[in-house]
């Protein structure tokens, strides 16, 4: 068997589900544009220098569901995926799940997004199992803090080894392993597949994939 891994935000995605999921908020009147969004840029611009500190990101990425119930939140997001989702779901995109779809391979999302954002485009795209950063809850709510360790970079791997761990599986069992990425954040899990491919990378990336001769595609 084979396994395929797949990131989401600007992966899969032609777009980040987080920011967007941040801009449909906004929309409904629920964060404040001006502060959101600067918190949101200095954020990025970190990501993409390699340099985020992930736990400060969280409280910022998921404070939002903190203040609204869960049943509130679900419909927001039957809404978020209508109105932000569906057009960034690339039917190239769609095209890359079947084929390692129809080859029988076992199929994953791993993503930095937390798993409420994350979970119903995982299932849109007919993916059962998904990795996401997950959101602590109390009785059924969102408390604002994050469980365990956030599948971001190098917690990417402990958190899939984790739940090959809890199949009684580990990477070495399957005859062919599969990681796409867009981002040199991801590094250090496409370093120890098989076959990680390039999907619109960033710069880094790219010359990263160049150098060691990974594929490179592009979804969009």
């Amino acid at each position: 068997m084979q396994l395929a891994l797949f990131d989401l935000d600007n992966t899969l995605l032609a777009g980040d589900s987080d920011f967007q999921w941040g801009q449909f908020l906004i929309s409904k009147g629920l964060l404040n544009e001006q502060e959101h969004l600067a918190k949101n840029l200095a954020f990025y611009e970190d990501y993409k220098a390699g340099r985020l500190d992930i736990y400060a990101f969280l409280d910022f990425q998921l404070k939002p569901l903190s203040e609204h119930s869960r049943s509130e939140l679900d419909a927001l997001h039957r809404e978020y995926m209508q109105e932000k989702i569906q057009a960034m779901m690339t039917d190239k995109a769609r095209a890359l799940v079947e084929k390692h779809r129809q080859n029988g391979d076992l199929l994953m999302i791993i993503t930095a997004t937390n798993s409420f954002v994350t979970g119903p485009i995982a299932k849109a795209f007919g993916i059962d199992n998904l990795i996401g950063t997950t959101p602590e809850e109390v009785n059924g709510e969102f408390t604002g803090k994050v469980v365990g360790t956030p599948s971001f970079q190098a917690g990417k791997i402990t958190r899939l080894n984790e739940w090959l761990a809890a199949r009684g599986q580990s990477l070495s069992d399957f005859d062919t392993t599969w990681f796409y990425s867009d981002s040199h954040n991801d590094l250090p899990l496409m370093e120890l597949v098989d076959k990680p491919v390039a999907v619109d990378p960033d710069a880094t990336l790219k010359a990263h994939a160049e150098q060691a001769g990974w594929p490179i595609i592009s979804l969009r």
